[in-house]
């Protein structure tokens, strides 16, 4: 009766629970929303940008659907002004603003009213920016309301008579590119290889309806940005390895001048020959491998520290400063003995290795202080840690980053998390609070475990034996560089093991598909994204530049789920200059008898709850139970 009372606020008579019965009856016979998934998007924040503008590829071919009466240049023109409306409509000058804004205005209405269809028309109230809502609606309404031949022209002008008309062009663009992407869901690993994690997640913050599956990358983000040590210096020396200083100076305005200083100061002799960024870093080339040097013996000093500190994670054979036989010039890996490559650690004390040296504390409480105080990346960390979770579930598709730790016989392995040990699905359930909790409370308990989820053996974001940062320093024997996967990526192909895991995750194990980034699919050696199963999907392509420029959406429609396969984009420039584009190569996973609807997801099973706690509350205003609003005194 409290939980009536408290619906009934919002709903305080039949007629208002009625008509919202109504409303959630009809939505159940609507088209199941366009959901994209893209994965391992590694900072390359141009070419997701592409990738969400054409809506996974698919605005190219319903524009050639819908507008067969244009040419080929017209529709090209129209694509581009829906991709990049501002950059394409200030190239093309001020002459005929009027004809062409009712030109893109007339078609772009189109689009809207096609695409509109999988919605309804609260949706897409919502995602039509204020105080656009009552112009846009005589749009959509005008042909089927019969509306004067010159009704959209009289709607446009003020806007090309005042100089405003690319404010108009822009947001019906949006709005045809929102409606286009029902929900976008990024599969983990924003950043770290690519060029600018900070306007990849700028990108991700514009989209109406998104959500995130953490990725281990994502969590050494979040780590750092709630003060982690080790997790500040591992974001660091990646930034410097792979030349991206520009995402923590620009972007965060988090400033490497102690690191440089302290590069400068202990390293200075020092040739740093293990230490050669990627790419061409140009005349700054031997600084960046001091700055490299420099952090990187910072976080090995921390890793070895925090998993002596940590023994329930099952690391402390990872302390391999400690390990380290300085006189012999040997460091001991998994039992074995392997000379070291690089000798000069000036600020080792040998009798305590992880212990940071002052100049080294001066320095790393500056960074973290650089990290903490960042209100960007707050705000971004704290939208990550808002929108994400462990896994998803859309459509009959299990999506979670990296995996579900299991032995090599498939069984689920036992990890401990806040005082008990959870397996399987019950892990990813188990650690999704405490990542939000470390948000809260930023309890350093809590945000060690962020750490771990980067770097742990039996984390579910990881999932392999190790991570061989140390060993690819600092020993040239390419074997003990390996980093073995977790047998989960083996037994993709294995078909029962994908039915036990999607039946964990209440999916019909003969319907459903098990989606997962991490692993870069090696097209070039015969590998597909559609594993041996026929129930489990990669769609980790190599979207970054620094893994192979390709890529995948997985794109969950009403008639069909397909991968779209991306290639090179250009730049922003070639796009506006020359109309370039991704045009992805498309293969069907799965088509369908009849096109899915809204009650056939998961969307569906919550309205029909929503719609037998609305029945009850009718019940309760006829029986008298609660009094409607007209007989409350």
């Amino acid at each position: 009766m409290l939980h009536l009372q408290i619906l009934g606020q919002r709903y305080p008579s039949v007629t208002s629970a009625l008509v919202q019965i109504a409303n959630l009856n009809a939505q159940l016979a609507l088209p199941s929303p366009s959901v994209h998934i893209v994965s391992d998007v590694h900072g390359e924040y141009v070419k997701l940008r592409q990738v969400i503008n054409n809506a996974s590829g698919s605005l190219r071919p319903l524009v050639d659907r819908l507008f067969v009466n244009l040419d080929d240049a017209a529709r090209g023109e129209l694509l581009k002004h829906l991709y990049y409306p501002r950059e394409t409509w200030l190239a093309r000058g001020p002459a005929d603003q009027g004809t062409r804004l009712l030109w893109f205005a007339e078609h772009a209405i189109v689009l809207v009213r096609e695409l509109a269809r999988r919605s309804t028309i609260v949706h897409v109230e919502k995602i039509i920016p204020d105080p656009f809502d009552p112009m846009v609606r005589e749009m959509i309404f005008a042909d089927s309301l019969a509306r004067p031949a010159d009704y959209l022209a009289r709607l446009v002008a003020p806007f090309v008579e005042r100089d405003r008309a690319v404010e108009l062009v822009r947001m019906l663009a949006r709005l045809v590119r929102n409606l286009a992407v029902g929900e976008l869901i990024v599969a983990g690993d924003l950043g770290d290889r690519g060029p600018r994690i900070d306007k990849v997640i700028d990108v991700v913050m514009q989209q109406p309806v998104v959500a995130i599956a953490w990725g281990n990358h994502d969590a050494n983000w979040m780590a750092a940005c709630l003060g982690h040590a080790a997790a500040t210096a591992t974001v660091v020396r990646l930034s410097i390895r792979y030349q991206r200083r520009a995402q923590l100076e620009e972007g965060y305005g988090i400033s490497l001048a102690p690191l440089e200083e302290l590069a400068k100061t202990i390293y200075a002799d020092d040739p740093c020959e293990r230490f050669h960024c990627h790419g061409d870093p140009g005349p700054d080339a031997h600084l960046l491998e001091k700055m490299q040097k420099a952090i990187a013996i910072i976080q090995f000093k921390l890793d070895g520290a925090l998993f002596r500190a940590r023994p329930e994670w099952g690391m402390t054979d990872r302390d391999l400063l400690g390990a380290i036989d300085h006189e012999a010039g040997t460091v001991t890996v998994e039992g074995a003995h392997y000379p070291m490559l690089d000798l000069r650690f000036p600020t080792v004390d040998w009798a305590d290795p992880c212990k940071l040296s002052p100049e080294e504390e001066v320095c790393l409480r500056a960074l973290q202080r650089g990290f903490t105080d960042s209100a960007v990346l707050w705000k971004q960390m704290s939208f990550v840690a808002a929108h994400g979770a462990m896994s998803l579930v859309r459509d009959r598709c299990a999506i979670f980053h990296g995996c579900i730790p299991v032995d090599e016989a498939g069984v689920p392995r036992e990890v401990p998390i806040d005082g008990r040990s959870y397996a399987g699905k019950a892990l990813l359930d188990a650690i999704e609070p405490v990542v939000y909790r470390a948000f809260r409370k930023r309890a350093p308990a809590d945000i060690d475990l962020l750490y771990w989820l980067w770097t742990g053996p039996l984390s579910p974001c990881f999932g392999k034996h190790k991570m061989a940062t140390f060993e690819t320093y600092f020993i040239a024997d390419k074997a003990i560089q390996a980093e073995h996967k977790n047998p989960y990526f083996k037994l993709l192909n294995d078909r029962p093991f994908c039915a036990r895991l999607l039946a964990e995750f209440g999916i019909d194990p003969e319907q459903g598909y098990i989606v997962n980034g991490h692993v870069p699919v090696k097209l070039e050696a015969g590998e597909t994204p559609v594993k041996q199963s026929g129930r489990a999907i990669t769609i980790d392509g190599a979207f970054a530049a620094a893994y192979g420029d390709k890529g995948f959406s997985l794109v969950l429609d009403a008639e069909r789920i397909y991968l779209a396969q991306h290639g090179h984009f250009e730049s922003l420039e070639a796009a506006i200059a020359a109309g370039a584009d991704i045009v992805p190569t498309v293969s069907d996973v799965q088509r369908y008898d009849r096109p899915r609807t809204v009650g056939d997801t998961e969307v569906g099973v919550a309205i029909r709850g929503e719609i037998a706690a609305l029945e009850e509350l009718v019940r309760a205003y006829d029986d008298h139970q609660l009094p409607e609003e007209g007989d409350r005194r």
